[in-house]
């Protein structure tokens, strides 16, 4: 298993605000290469919010579906993934109002089912989902407004 954590402070925007702007997953595509599509579903019964995702990783695609939880009365966003490459891919963004601004902050874990490959692919996805984390935040709010705070991956007990 790996984990990621990415942290920002966002300025000038409201925690709805960004928390509108997090959640609005179909955009993605459009703010970084490296996320090729983005299919947001309409909500299911319970309020889970299905979505089929692919993303350029190395030389390939990685495809997965998630269901996406939005709670916004605590500024919490949750995904699990129901189906795709991923053995095991969880996590999500929470939104809190900070002294400076909004303070943005990824966590997931993620492993790919393959243990003999583990220490090879685990620290490149998740330098990758870092990078890519960072080019999102900055094209969902004007890089000026966005200031990155933690960028970290490794195995849950290092991050």
């Amino acid at each position: 298993m790996h984990a990621t954590e990415f942290s920002a402070i966002v300025t000038g925007r409201s925690t709805d605000e960004v928390f509108d702007t997090v959640a609005d997953f179909a955009r993605y595509p459009d703010l970084v290469d490296a996320v090729v599509s983005v299919e947001v579903l309409p909500p299911q019964e319970d309020g889970a919010i299905p979505s089929h995702w692919e993303v350029l990783f190395r030389k390939g695609v990685l495809r997965w579906s998630e269901e996406d939880l939005l709670d916004r009365e605590n500024g919490v966003i949750t995904f699990t993934q129901t189906d795709g490459d991923f053995d095991v891919f969880e996590g999500g963004w929470e939104i809190t109002a900070a002294p400076e601004g909004v303070a943005l902050t990824f966590r997931a874990k993620f492993d790919f089912g393959v243990p003999s490959m583990a220490s090879i692919i685990d620290p490149v996805a998740g330098r990758v989902l870092l990078e890519n984390l960072g080019l999102i935040v900055r094209g969902l709010f004007s890089p000026d407004s966005v200031r990155i705070t933690r960028a970290e991956h490794g195995s849950p007990a290092q991050v």
